[in-house]
C-alpha cells in the first residue's frame, strides 16, 4: 500500500528554498550535510530527510516503489519538483556522469572500432565489454613477446 503524501508547510519550504531565475531551480538554503551534496531537511522529531524527496512527495505524491528521484537539472541542492523524475536506479546512474555511465554510452573503442555485432566482446558476467579487433591485436602482441622470450 503506498504511503500517503507527506504534509509540510509550504511557507517553511519557501523560506529555505531560493528560486534561481535562469535555471528555474529552487536552491535549498538549509542543511546540505549529505556527503553527496544533497539537501537535507529535519522534521520536529529531529528526523532527517532528503529535502527534494520530502518536497516532491508533499506536492506530487509518493515516489513509486522501486524508483528514485533523478534531478533532471543535475543540481543536487535543487528541490523544485518539476526538475525531478521518478526513475529506476539503473536509469538514474546511466543519466549521470559517473564512470559507468560514460563507458556505457561509448559506441566505439579508443581506436575507432564499433562496439556492436561480432566485434563486441562481453565478459565478467556482462559487466565489461571490449572490442574484438583490439583484443586480437593485444593477444598477438602477447604471443609475439612470449615467442621472443623463449628464443632468447
Amino acid at each position: 500500500m503506498p504511503t500517503p503524501p507527506r504534509k509540510i508547510d509550504l511557507d517553511w519550504v519557501f523560506k529555505r528554498a531560493a528560486p534561481e531565475p535562469n535555471s528555474g531551480c529552487w536552491l535549498w538554503m538549509g542543511n546540505i550535510s549529505d556527503p553527496r551534496g544533497y539537501a537535507r531537511a529535519t522534521n520536529l522529531h529531529a528526523r532527517s530527510f532528503l529535502a527534494h524527496r520530502l518536497i516532491y512527495e508533499a506536492l506530487r505524491g509518493p515516489v513509486p516503489s522501486g524508483l528514485q528521484l533523478d534531478h533532471l537539472c543535475r543540481v543536487r541542492s535543487c528541490v523544485n519538483p518539476d526538475h525531478l523524475e521518478p526513475v529506476t536506479q539503473l536509469e538514474n546512474i546511466m543519466r549521470g556522469e559517473g564512470i559507468s555511465a560514460r563507458n556505457r554510452r561509448k559506441t566505439h573503442c579508443v581506436r575507432g572500432h564499433p562496439f556492436s555485432g561480432s566485434n563486441l566482446l562481453i565478459y565478467r558476467n556482462g559487466k565489461e565489454r571490449t572490442c574484438r579487433i583490439c583484443a586480437c591485436i593485444r593477444a598477438k602482441i602477447t604471443r609475439d613477446r612470449h615467442k621472443d622470450d623463449k628464443e632468447t
